[in-house]
């Protein structure tokens, strides 16, 4: 499998990895802007705008959209994410060109029919709707509006309903203009894909746009905070947030091992202790998160009323052992549950794409597997003790509670448990 990387005149980027053996190829363009590069009156509008994709173009309805690539039994699709909006498909070989051509419509070629519109407006509202009927769903948009509070990594990816609602054509154009740049965008493809084929295409359909001066995201600031909402549900939902490395952040591997030694799986020490041993709870978790410029240890879990201070307290209780007794064998487990989830992944040509867009993104290269492999096997059992010791010591602090909470622990209540 090789790695081809060209970046055309106006900053357009392509990067392919042609996987010997595939009769199908993932193809599609990262714009690397969303949800925090949004203004406060923006918010939602680069997700509105991933819905508006497919409601038609200048040469095809909403309907003709979907024919092009389901005719051909691919699957097209598109998702938003605080620092990207990717648009891809999924398609044979013989139809890359095709993908590409519709992928490429759809970017540059939306009309934004106000009929289109108002019908996705009402749709988008409907998943905000139901966003706020998942619990273990929207704890999650609490929990960062708290640790990124009045800041554009904060707010929800979903936007506020009063923003949407108010979202008409010539604020989605705006959008684009600003962050739809040629250089801005990263076309990426792996399986059954030539590259040079697709750079030759890419000329055709990319080359005419103009580079153009977008606005950087602010800088994040981790600041902390607690969002407790009193609710009658049938569980108390519990999630805790600890400031973490970015991924441009040395610490990056070591924080993503140790989520996974906290609460990556079911020989996981919050699981063992939390579930197993005290059957607190069915579902409780650790992950790492990261950003260009800041990351999140998450733990969430779901409990009774009456045993979510238990399960909050045993959290921090576990977190300050991981400090002072960590074992090899933990983090050597975490190091090969972490290496194999990579490596499964990238078995599919999806996971092949959209690494190579975010390497991309992030480093303007893409750096071999086995590099990536290395580092992870680099994180010793001292580096995790340290970075858990500095994380449940010094790292700022965010909480959001759902349900009935009124037993769950105040932030304050834990930061000092913290320390004691």
């Amino acid at each position: 499998m090789t790695v081809q990387f060209t970046t055309l005149p106006n900053g357009f980027r392509i990067v392919t990895e042609h996987m010997p053996g595939l009769q199908s190829a993932s193809i599609g363009v990262w714009v690397t802007a969303g949800g925090r590069h949004e203004r406060p009156e923006q918010n939602g509008i680069a997700h509105f705008l991933e819905h508006m994709a497919f409601k038609g173009t200048k040469t095809r309805s909403a309907l003709q959209i979907a024919e092009a690539i389901e005719d051909v039994g691919g699957y097209i699709n598109a998702y938003t994410s605080r620092e990207v909006t990717a648009f891809y498909a999924r398609v044979l070989a013989a139809d890359v060109a095709l993908g590409l051509d519709v992928i490429a419509d759809i970017l540059m070629n939306p009309v934004f029919d106000p009929k289109e519109i108002e019908t996705e407006r009402h749709v988008i509202l409907q998943e905000i709707g139901q966003a706020l009927d998942t619990p273990d769903d929207v704890i999650f948009d609490w929990l960062q509006e708290k640790a990124y509070p009045d800041q554009p990594i904060g707010r929800t990816i979903l936007g506020e309903a009063a923003n949407v609602n108010a979202f008409d054509r010539d604020d989605l154009a705006g959008f684009v203009k600003e962050h739809y740049g040629p250089d801005q965008m990263i076309l990426a493809a792996a399986g059954a894909v030539d590259h040079d084929t697709l750079v030759a295409q890419a000329e055709k359909l990319f080359s005419h746009m103009v580079p153009r001066d977008a606005d950087r995201a602010d800088v994040a600031r981790f600041s902390g905070g607690e969002a407790r909402r009193q609710k009658k549900l049938e569980q108390a939902h519990f999630a805790l947030a600890f400031e973490s490395p970015g991924y441009r952040d040395d610490g990056f591997y070591t924080g993503q091992v140790y989520s996974i030694a906290l609460g990556g799986g079911m020989s996981s020490r919050l699981f063992q202790e939390v579930r197993e041993k005290r059957g607190l709870c069915y579902t409780i978790f650790a992950q790492s998160g990261a950003y260009d410029d800041t990351g999140m240890i998450t733990v969430y879990a779901g409990t009774s009323a009456d045993e979510v201070g238990d399960l909050a307290n045993i959290t921090i209780d576990e977190m300050k052992r991981a400090a002072s007794d960590m074992t090899p064998e933990e983090v050597a487990r975490a190091r090969a549950q972490m290496k194999a989830g990579l490596l499964m992944g990238l078995e599919s040509p999806s996971s092949r794409a959209e690494r190579l867009a975010r390497m991309i993104q992030i480093w303007g290269k893409v750096p071999p597997i086995e590099e990536t492999v290395a580092r992870i096997d680099a994180v010793t059992t001292g580096d995790v003790k340290a970075f858990a010791e500095q994380l449940i010591g010094k790292a700022p602090a965010a909480l959001a509670l759902y349900g009935p909470v009124k037993k769950a622990p105040t932030l304050a209540d834990l930061q000092a448990r913290r320390v004691a």
